[in-house]
């Protein structure tokens, strides 16, 4: 037969109905006392099935609301025993569930399923899954004995029943304030711990603006310090030429054949005091030219320079200044067309060679030149004592001189006047060196001055993070008319700070300092969202490769204007 099929809710849905296996037991409902009694009946069926006491009152409550207006209606209980145990209570009548009672929405509520056909009405409740036969001929017997009771003998079941659920309300009710109450301090906890963290962030963010403007401050005074440095060495420096000039001219006539003579005594004495006031003037000289070099005083007259006049005047100038057991070796350089200024290339290789032989004792000290990738590079080797790793980090500093037995004499300033030169030639100047076996400074330079600067990027701001001061000048020398702005951090945790406060267009990043290296750094931004767009640059003298996380990499010895200008508008393309 087909019918309608209503679920739990009151959906309606067609299906075929399957005849059913033998009853657990079976009741005709005569009048208003039987819906006592099938209430009561229910009960107990779904007890001797091993319903838990909520299912028991749900089964009841179902067939009681049935039953009220179900009067004549036969009451069929019967367990299915399948994949999906089951109990299955049918009400028949002839025109039931034409017009299904009034209670039928309710059992769909309780129930899992409620079948509406034309002459009954169907209500399945699942089962625990434990019951099987032996469990279901128990229970026929159980019920079988059991005899009915009055309907005041139900009144006082359901009642109890109905007490015993106010009583689990009223736990609910009070579990529940609990719960609430527990909550409250919770939040109250938590809204203590969340003022006090918002205090603790408040007075950290006061102390992180004051110490960005104690950094302002200090940069500023540090601005102001190295200009007025530079106006004291070129005031101290031309103050000091003259008289230091006359001493050397007046030595000059002492000494002169010309003049009166001199006992050995006095000659031997004028020539000390001829040597010294040279010494005074070649370190008078190296403060003037710093100074000059500082202050951008400096200009490169460029001109077709022939490289092979030059390095013959080297080795005829400074081959005298070699120590007994040194070799100076000055390789003659192939035919180049260079195009720099001679002068200023002059100087920086006869500092080089000049320091190449102050610390040779014994060895080769020699000069080559080699054309490489349309730059220029010249090579100045020696095999004398090296320098210490501590120190190598700080030889282009200046007055900065290496610890030692051959720390005598020079001002330290030598070797940043040349790297500043070099800078000033479109170059750079770099540096290798192993102690107790040598040290190799290379000259790189282009073959020829580069374009105007008409093409060159603009950005903002940018950063450069380098824990050698020199090498953060140089880099500052290099982005003038590039950036408007140029910070400068000299180790992670400072860089980290001006990042997050300035946001530069590009960070400029050593990879190797003390105290967090570049690496690290670049990983802690990675972590900022705000940061991690920041594109950053490695400049390293070490042979770097692929950087994870750097958008370039670029090596000192070859640290260009031009290379520092398309390096800039690649990563902000």
């Amino acid at each position: 037969m087909t019918g309608r099929r209503e679920a739990a809710g009151g959906d309606a849905v067609t299906g075929d109905w399957t005849p059913l296996p033998e009853p657990l037991l079976w009741m005709t409902l005569h009048g208003d006392q039987d819906v006592f009694v099938l209430r009561q009946r229910g009960r107990e069926v779904a007890a001797a099935v091993g319903m838990e006491h909520q299912d028991q009152v749900r089964v009841a409550t179902a067939l009681s609301e049935i039953g009220r207006h179900a009067i004549g209606a036969t009451v069929t209980f019967t367990a299915e025993v399948s994949a999906r145990p089951r109990l299955v209570i049918v009400v028949e009548a002839d025109g039931i569930g034409i017009s299904p009672p009034e209670g039928t929405a309710a059992a769909g509520r309780l129930m899992d399923e409620v079948h509406v056909e034309r002459d009954r009405i169907s209500l399945t409740r699942r089962l625990p899954a434990q019951v099987g036969p032996e469990r279901l001929a128990e229970a026929r017997r159980t019920l079988a004995q059991s005899l009915p009771t009055t309907a005041l003998d139900e009144l006082s079941v359901q009642n109890r029943q109905l007490v015993t659920a106010l009583e689990e309300v009223q736990a609910h009710r009070d579990e529940l304030l609990t719960l609430n109450a527990e909550l409250e301090e919770t939040n109250r906890g938590v809204m203590a711990l969340y003022t006090q963290l918002s205090e603790e962030l408040e007075q950290t963010n006061q102390g992180v603006v004051a110490l960005y403007a104690e950094l302002d401050e200090r940069s500023a005074q540090l601005r102001e310090a190295n200009e007025a440095k530079s106006r004291f060495l070129a005031n101290v420096s031309h103050e000091l030429r003259a008289p230091v000039t006359a001493i050397i001219g007046l030595t000059r006539l002492l000494l002169d054949a010309r003049s009166e003579p001199l006992t050995p005594d006095q000659t031997h004495q004028l020539g000390l005091v001829q040597d010294s006031a040279a010494d005074l003037l070649a370190r008078v000289n190296d403060l003037l030219d710093l100074a000059k070099a500082e202050s951008n005083r400096i200009e490169a007259d460029w001109a077709p320079v022939d490289l092979a006049a030059v390095f013959g005047q080297l080795r005829g100038t400074l081959r005298p200044l070699a120590r007994p057991g040194v070799q100076l070796e000055i390789a003659e350089p192939d035919p180049v067309d260079l195009v720099t200024d001679e002068l200023l290339l002059t100087q920086i290789l006869r500092n080089l060679l000049t320091n190449a032989l102050k610390f040779t004792d014994a060895g080769t000290v020699g000069m080559g030149a080699l054309v490489l990738d349309g730059r220029l590079h010249i090579a100045v080797a020696d095999t004398g004592i090296g320098i210490p790793f501590a120190e190598q980090r700080r030889v282009f500093e200046e007055f900065h001189q290496v610890r030692g037995a051959h720390q005598a004499g020079g001002t330290g300033l030598g070797l940043p006047y040349a790297r500043r030169l070099a800078t000033l030639l479109g170059g750079g100047l770099s540096m290798v060196s192993e102690p107790g076996e040598g040290s190799t400074f290379t000259l790189d330079l282009p073959l020829r001055p580069s374009a105007p600067d008409t093409d060159l990027p603009h950005v903002p701001a940018v950063l450069v993070v380098d824990d050698e001061a020199a090498a953060r000048q140089v880099l500052r020398e290099h982005l003038a008319g590039i950036a408007e702005h140029v910070h400068e951090a000299a180790d992670a945790r400072s860089a980290l700070a001006i990042a997050t406060r300035e946001r530069p267009s590009v960070i400029f990043l050593d990879l190797r300092m003390p105290g967090g290296d570049g690496a690290e750094l670049i990983a802690a931004m990675a972590g900022v969202p705000e940061l991690a767009r920041i594109p950053v640059v490695v400049v390293t003298g070490a042979d770097a490769g692929h950087v994870p996380g750097a958008a370039a990499v670029l090596a000192k010895s070859v640290l260009t204007r031009r290379a520092v200008a398309d390096v800039v508008a690649l990563v902000t393309g």
